[in-house]
C-alpha cells in the first residue's frame, strides 16, 4: 500500500512539472474538458431529474403529519441534493465512465509502448498525459455539479406537478426558504476533490498497466473501484470538518 501511494505521488509529481511546449498542453486540456464535460451532459442530465424527483416524493410520502408544512418537503430535497446526491452520486457515475475511459486510454498507449515512444523523444509523459486530464475533471466536475443541482430541483418540482403530492407553490417556497451559501460551498468543495480523484486515480492505474489487453480492462476496473472508494471517503471526511 505505502508502495502504490508512494509511487502515485511521485506520478502527480512528475505531471505537473513546467510543460515543454504551453501550447500543445493548452489544446490538450480543452481536449479532455470537451470529452469530461460535454461527453458526460447527457448522462448526468437524465440522472439528475429523476434523483430530484425521487427524493422530493419520498419525502411527501414521510410527511404524513397535517402538524408539518408541506413546503418542508421542498427544503429537504434541496438541502439532500445539493450536499449529497448531486456532487457524490453524479461522481460515481462519472468515476464509471470517464475514469474508465482514462485508464483504459492509458493503458491501452502503455502496452502498445506508445508512452515508450513519448519518453524516447524527449516528451514528459506523465505531464502530456495525465495532467490536462486532472485538470479538465477539477475543472469540469464542478460545472456538471452544478448543472446537476440545478436540474435535480428541476425535478423535483415536475414531481410535484405530475403527482400532486405536494403543491409546486409549496415546493418552491421550501426551497427558496432559509437558503444556507454554505450547502454550496460544500458541493463545490465536494466536487473539486471529486474531480483530482477520478482522473488522478485512474490515470495511475492506467499508466503502470502491464501485459496486454486483459490487463488494460483490470486496470480501469481498479481504477473505478478505487476511485469510488476514495470519493465516499473524500466525502465523510469533507461533510465532517466543513459541516
Amino acid at each position: 500500500m505505502f508502495y502504490s501511494f508512494g509511487r502515485y505521488i511521485l506520478l502527480l509529481r512528475l505531471s505537473f512539472r513546467k510543460p515543454e511546449k504551453f501550447n500543445v498542453y493548452w489544446a490538450e486540456v480543452m481536449r479532455e474538458m470537451v470529452s469530461v464535460g460535454i461527453g458526460s451532459l447527457g448522462i448526468i442530465s437524465i440522472i439528475s431529474l429523476f434523483i430530484g424527483a425521487a427524493t422530493t416524493i419520498q419525502v411527501a410520502f414521510q410527511l404524513s403529519s397535517p402538524l408539518v408544512p408541506r413546503s418542508i418537503a421542498g427544503s429537504i430535497a434541496r438541502d439532500s441534493n445539493i450536499l449529497e446526491f448531486s456532487p457524490t452520486i453524479s461522481s460515481l457515475v462519472l468515476a464509471g465512465r470517464v475514469g474508465s475511459s482514462i485508464a483504459s486510454q492509458i493503458g491501452t498507449m502503455r502496452v502498445t509502448e506508445q508512452i515508450d515512444a513519448l519518453e524516447i523523444m524527449g516528451v514528459n509523459a506523465p505531464g502530456y498525459l495525465i495532467a490536462p486530464k486532472v485538470i479538465a475533471g477539477m475543472t469540469m466536475v464542478p460545472l456538471l455539479v452544478i448543472m446537476s443541482i440545478a436540474l435535480s430541483i428541476t425535478g423535483g418540482y415536475i414531481a410535484c406537478i405530475v403527482s400532486g403530492d405536494v403543491s409546486p407553490a409549496d415546493y418552491i417556497a421550501g426551497v427558496n426558504n432559509n437558503f444556507a451559501g454554505l450547502t454550496v460551498r460544500v458541493a463545490m468543495v465536494k466536487a473539486i476533490v471529486f474531480g483530482f480523484i477520478i482522473a488522478s486515480i485512474c490515470a495511475y492505474q492506467g499508466f503502470y498497466t502491464s501485459g496486454g489487453a486483459l490487463e488494460v480492462g483490470q486496470s480501469a476496473t481498479r481504477g473505478v473501484v478505487f476511485s469510488c472508494v476514495m470519493i465516499l471517503f473524500a466525502d465523510l471526511v469533507i461533510t465532517r470538518v466543513m459541516l
